[in-house]
């Protein structure tokens, strides 16, 4: 009985003991994930920024799976990307976690944005991106102070934005959602694919719009045939072309092939040899994109990413296909928050005011000085590059 008692105690003891070490280890592997969440990242891409986790309500309610959203936030359309996010996050359940690009000079303003709205439950980080990065890889004219905008490129550096992600979505400031981005984030990727796009000749986009939207269709659009460097690719001239301003990534792959590395490469040789097709006047992220995933890529679903509101072509769309639609994209001159563009309202509907303006009176745009002041206020707060127009 003695005996008996004795193995009983040791038992015990072997449990306790094991208990404490687990939990000794479980502290460990704590403190090093709370480490790796506040390392710099390389390249000038410096985290500013960081809400770790929402409200334990929220918590309960969203699902524990995180999904990263990469977005560019300029401070002149800073009101662009600001809609995007709470479409975004209004039509999810799922646990998204916003990586926010933007300059130095923005930081403050983004800050006080999120903070003092509606959006002050957002999950997200700020990132700084250095425009150094580019030197040597982009053509800067002397003539034009603003020729170069770098955030334009921050899509071009994606797993040093996102480090620890397998995957990640890409998305323009000129976009609204209107469904659940879960449903975009498990797009399926063929082997070998680091990224899927949308096609410019899918049959929702190029049927309705895309006659309208200028040579934006197929290579040739992009790219110089007359180039030696350009033809030793042997990428068919009349091959589709696709829309990066909103991609699904897979990081894993994208570093495998050193996608950054590639673009790069095609970047440093435009500025060498100007491969790019002067026809579209301005495009300087697609080509390189072009080359490097030539028919090395996987589709999304057309309805994630509508294109062309930024054009008179989108002036095509129903109303019924544009309410259908699960990704809106004001892609071209016309910017939502300047009134001009199709369908403009549907915009208006998540745009969450700037907390730093004063507010407008109740029912803007009414009459013509409130139309004034209401364009106004727009175009400090998100100040796009096209002009407001009130009618």
């Amino acid at each position: 009985m003695t005996l008996r008692k004795v193995n009983i105690s040791i038992l015990v003891a072997a449990v306790v003991i094991f208990l404490l070490v687990l939990h000794h280890n479980f502290l460990g592997l704590s403190d090093l994930l709370k480490r790796e969440l506040t390392d710099s990242n390389p390249l000038g891409l410096q985290p500013i920024d960081f809400i770790p986790a929402a409200p334990q309500r929220l918590t309960d309610e969203r699902n524990d799976r995180e999904i990263s959203v990469v977005i560019a936030a300029s401070d002149e359309r800073l009101g662009g990307a600001i809609a995007a996010m709470n479409s975004i996050y209004r039509n999810t359940r799922s646990n998204v976690v916003f990586y926010i690009v933007t300059l130095n000079d923005t930081v403050d303003h983004l800050r006080l944005w999120l903070r003092n709205t509606a959006l002050k439950n957002l999950r997200y980080h700020i990132l700084n991106f250095d425009p150094r990065v580019l030197e040597g890889k982009v053509q800067v004219d002397p003539q034009k102070a603003d020729s170069i905008k770098p955030l334009t490129f921050a899509r071009f550096y994606l797993p040093n934005l996102v480090p620890h992600a397998e995957k990640a979505i890409y998305v323009d400031d000129d976009i609204i959602v209107q469904d659940d981005i879960l449903e975009l984030y498990n797009t399926p990727l063929k082997p070998g694919h680091a990224a899927a796009f949308s096609d410019d000749c899918d049959s929702t986009t190029n049927k309705v719009a895309v006659r309208g939207a200028g040579n934006q269709y197929n290579y040739i659009g992009f790219l110089d045939y007359k180039k030696e460097t350009i033809r030793k690719l042997a990428m068919k001239a009349n091959t589709c072309s696709f829309n990066p301003g909103v991609f699904v990534a897979n990081l894993t792959e994208w570093k495998l092939q050193n996608i950054t590395k590639q673009l790069e490469k095609w970047m440093t040789l435009n500025v060498a040899e100007e491969l790019y097709s002067r026809t579209l006047s301005g495009s300087i992220t697609t080509p390189p994109l072009l080359i490097v995933f030539y028919k090395q890529h996987s589709s999304i679903d057309p309805l994630w990413n509508v294109r062309h509101l930024g054009s008179n072509a989108g002036k095509r769309y129903s109303p019924q296909f544009v309410k259908a639609a699960k990704l809106l994209h004001w892609n071209g001159h016309f910017k939502p928050w300047g009134r001009t563009a199709s369908y403009a309202e549907v915009w208006e509907k998540w745009y969450v005011p700037d907390p730093t303006e004063q507010p407008l009176p109740p029912g803007a745009p009414g009459d013509a000085l409130t139309q004034v002041q209401w364009c106004s206020s727009k175009l400090h707060s998100s100040k796009g590059d096209s002009l407001c127009l009130c009618d």
